[in-house]
Order: C-alpha cells, then structure tokens, then sequence
C-alpha cells in the first residue's frame, strides 16, 4: 500500500488492530513508505490479548516477536510465520454454513495483516504465504477437514525442511568449494547460511581468516563473531566504514540476501551495497547465498521505491556513548528528518556469482 495516500490509510487505520502514531519528521522521499513512532505499539498490543478474538494466540505471539525484534531475519521470520499458521490450522474448524478452503484463506489473510502491522512482510514472507493459499485452494473438495488440516501441516512442514532447511544444506556444499586454505573471507551484518558455509570449512579443516563488516544501529555482526570465535575461527572485526581500508587483505566476498529479482539485483540489509562496490573496486570476487524461495519477479532499480524504515531514534544514540546527545531531542526540531533504512538494492554488476539450492550461477 502506498503510504501517501490518505484516503487508504484512513481505511486501513480503521480495520487496524495495531494502533500506530504518524511519525512528525517524516522524510518527504519516503512518505510512500508507513514512518511510526516506535515504541508505542509493543505495550499497546500487549494490552490487547484477551480482546483479539480472531487473532490465534500463536499469530500475536509471533507478531509481539516481530515488534519487539526477537524474531529477525529473512529465513528467521518466515518460519516463525509458518509455524504460527501451522499452530492456527491445527486449532481452525470450519463454521456452519462456510467451506473449509474460503474461510481459512480469509484466516490466512487477516493473520498477515496483522503481521504487516506488526513489520512488514519480507518478500520471502510473502512467498511462502503465496503458497500456503495456493495449497489451501488446491484442497479436494472430498477430504475431510481433519485430513485438509493434517493436509496442510503437511505442506508448511515440507516447505520449511525442503526450501529452507534443505536449501541451506545445499548452499553450503556448493559454496564450500570456493573456499581455500590461506583465504581471507568477509562477510558483512550475520546471515546464517553465510555462518553455516564458515563453520563447515572451519570442521573440514580449512585454514582461513574471516573478517566480520558491521555497521550500527543493529550490529548483527558482533553476535556472529562471538559465535565464530567460540567455534575457534580466526575472525577479525570491524565497521563498515572501514571496509575501503580492509577490503586489499580479502580473497573472497560471501554475503547473504533478502531477496534475488528478477533483473539480478541483490535485495539485502542496508550496507550489503556498500561492501559489493567497494569489493567490485578492489577486484574481489562477491558471492550472494540466497535461497531460491527468496527469488522475487520483482524489478527493483533502487532502495526508495520499496524499503523498510527503522526506528530513527536508534541512529541518534551511540551505544557506551552517553556523552555523545547532540541529536537527544532531534524530534523537536521540525526541520530535521532521520532515515533508518532496513534494506538496499545491490546492481548485479557487483555480483561475481550467486549461491542457491539449485546451483551456482555467475554473473560476470
């Protein structure tokens, strides 16, 4: 839904469950995009359990995960989101006079909505919820409900191990071929197929040094490098502000990605463009992993035309840095706008080669 229209926003706030504050400085490029108070709704949702009726207990639980940011990432959220279907199908039962496979899409329907209030959908989120309700209405219409339930659990198990679980295993045996002895391999932010690909040439005995690209306000990397140094891989860390200055020592560029569309561009966490050019600069071969149920027919030229925004408090506060309040009331300031965006659009110019579950395939 495009944000700047008022008219389906007014309608949108009517049927919401969530209630959400306009933020004040909103940044004029992006005002297509929802830009919230944040904060506000996590004790707001809170408040509202027992009065959420048709919402599964198990579809509030996920989407309170989703807001407070206990539940991250692309493949992490998804199969949180299909879980949570799983649990609502198991406890759905048809009402009169209604068939199984309208009324439960209409579940299906207002479970997303809620947790696109909640955070908007990833696009691999909405791939899978694309094939669930393409599931449910190829349902024959001579099986009972408990055998269209079990039917269904069926499925989302199945997508989950095959496109996912699976697909990451497959990831890993391809991309652990384009990893030598002596190498020296960044990574930027923390994608778990990336970490699988590190652990598992770390276990085959691969002599290798990783070095580990973050950049605030969420510093994934720095959970990703205690658990590769716990694993007793030689890491070294740094911003990516200094990517430039270290890029010279790297062999090899292995990134993870939201999304893969249709005309090669890498749809990942805000920097993964950054660290591409500047590697594409350099010379150094930039591997994307990305699991084929992420791949999108979307065209996509920038980062404006579809984004997600991040709370644009956490950008104005420098963790351990207390001294550090030029921008404490930056909100107050009309004439001052902050911009946390969640993702960017990498050209597949600075892609040498992508890593999926059906093979590699190389860009240039």
């Amino acid at each position: 839904m495009q944000f700047d229209d008022v008219h389906r926003v007014e309608k949108a706030k009517k049927r919401a469950i969530v209630n959400q504050s306009e933020a004040r400085n909103r940044v004029e490029l992006f005002r297509h995009l929802p830009q919230y108070v944040h904060g506000t709704q996590l004790p707001d949702l809170e408040s509202k359990f027992f009065q959420l009726e048709p919402i599964h207990p198990s579809v509030y639980k996920v989407g309170l995960q989703y807001l407070s940011g206990e539940v991250s990432g692309g493949n992490g959220r998804c199969i949180a989101m299909l879980l949570a279907f799983r649990e609502a199908i198991k406890d759905y039962s048809t009402p009169p006079n209604k068939t199984l496979s309208r009324d439960l899409t209409a579940k299906v329907s207002s479970y997303v909505s809620f947790f696109i209030e909640c955070r908007p959908l990833s696009i691999s989120m909405g791939n899978a919820i694309r094939f669930l309700k393409n599931r449910i209405a190829k349902l024959p219409i001579t099986l009972s409900e408990s055998e269209a339930k079990a039917s269904l659990q069926s499925d989302i198990d199945r997508f989950i191990n095959e496109k996912i679980v699976v697909a990451d295993q497959v990831i890993v045996s391809h991309a652990i071929t384009k990893v030598r002895d002596d190498d020296v391999l960044l990574t930027y932010g923390s994608s778990s197929v990336v970490e699988m690909i590190l652990e598992h040439a770390h276990e085959l005995g691969r002599k290798f040094r990783v070095i580990v690209v973050d950049s605030r306000p969420k510093l994934e990397g720095q959970g990703l490098l205690r658990r590769l140094v716990a694993k007793g891989i030689n890491c070294t860390y740094t911003h990516i502000n200094a990517v430039s200055y270290i890029m010279h020592e790297v062999t090899r560029v292995f990134l993870g990605a939201s999304s893969i569309l249709s005309n090669g561009t890498v749809y990942s966490r805000v920097g993964t463009a950054s660290v591409a050019m500047v590697a594409h600069a350099f010379g150094i071969p930039v591997l994307v992993c990305c699991e084929a149920y992420k791949f999108h027919e979307r065209v996509q030229l920038d980062s404006i035309c579809a984004n997600e925004l991040g709370d644009p408090d956490v950008i104005s506060k420098i963790p351990g840095r207390a001294d550090l309040g030029d921008l404490k009331n930056w909100a107050d300031n009309e004439n001052l706008q902050l911009l946390n965006l969640t993702y960017d659009a990498t050209p597949s110019d600075y892609v040498s080669m992508i890593i999926t579950d059906y093979g590699m395939v190389r860009y240039s």
